[in-house]
């Protein structure tokens, strides 16, 4: 029987999705970050099938999401989106620190991976974190500058850009040192598996491909990095997505 615990990491509300009776046994870990929005009890579904494989899955509440929601209009948590990003990516050094004290985490086999925002979230967790051994990107970007310049210029173009150009060169400088698209010798051949739908209204399909194409040529082992463009996929995880990314981590972690 697979079981859902609620906890609180530090100050994260999180639910825990593992084989109850695996429940205190050490386990290869994976995170999986939520998309804008969303929330954790969202990817229930994805977590089942992973514990199902013999991982311990936690999900946590990004800020002002879910239980972390607190009220905030929406306006506000759409000017925190960077932010937020940011504080998953601290955050996950808390997920880490619990599972490494708790004696849960088995052989360092820990795995990120995230939907839309969540997704971002995990290509920045890569560029700061070693211990991350596998990850997979749904949806998301690695071209968080890029993506964030062309959030700005869309904003700019409706005349209702509320932030200052120093705010905004601030941003982008601070965004740059979690770019993984920037730095991307810090995926060090860890595998990576990547899906996008390919007529993603959101996030730019070509973000996630073109960094693809881009970094695959440096892996000794092709098998390491997959990318799945699926057609008529606009910015929405289906099944099939769901279930390649089961697969795939149990073919990586």
């Amino acid at each position: 029987m697979i079981g859902i615990y609620e906890e609180k990491i530090d100050t994260i509300p999180s639910l825990i999705i593992v084989d109850a009776e695996k429940n205190g046994v050490a386990l290869p870990v994976i995170t999986y970050f939520h998309g804008f929005t969303s929330a954790k009890e969202h990817n229930l579904p994805l977590a089942f099938l992973l514990a199902q494989k013999g991982y311990r899955v936690i999900l946590p509440d990004s800020k002002y999401h879910g239980a972390r929601e607190n009220g905030i209009h929406a306006e506000e948590r759409q000017l925190s989106f960077w932010d937020i990003v940011v504080q998953n990516v601290t955050e996950l050094q808390y997920i880490k620190d619990y599972v490494d004290e708790a004696g849960l985490l088995l052989d360092d086999r820990f795995g990120v991976a995230g939907t839309s925002m969540g997704g971002i979230t995990t290509s920045a967790a890569i560029t700061q974190y070693e211990w991350v051994k596998a990850a997979a990107i749904l949806m998301g970007t690695p071209k968080i500058t890029t993506f964030a310049q062309e959030i700005i210029d869309a904003f700019k173009q409706r005349g209702d850009l509320p932030v200052e150009q120093k705010e905004i060169t601030n941003l982008l400088d601070q965004l740059s040192k979690y770019d993984l698209s920037q730095q991307p010798e810090k995926l060090n051949g860890r595998p990576l598996f990547i899906w996008h739908g390919e007529v993603d209204e959101i996030v730019p399909f070509n973000h996630a491909y073109s960094f693809y194409k881009q970094v695959a040529p440096t892996y000794a082992n092709s098998k390491d990095i997959v990318f799945l463009g699926e057609a008529n996929r606009g910015h929405k995880v289906g099944r099939f997505a769901t279930l390649e990314t089961v697969k795939w981590f149990v073919d990586h972690l």
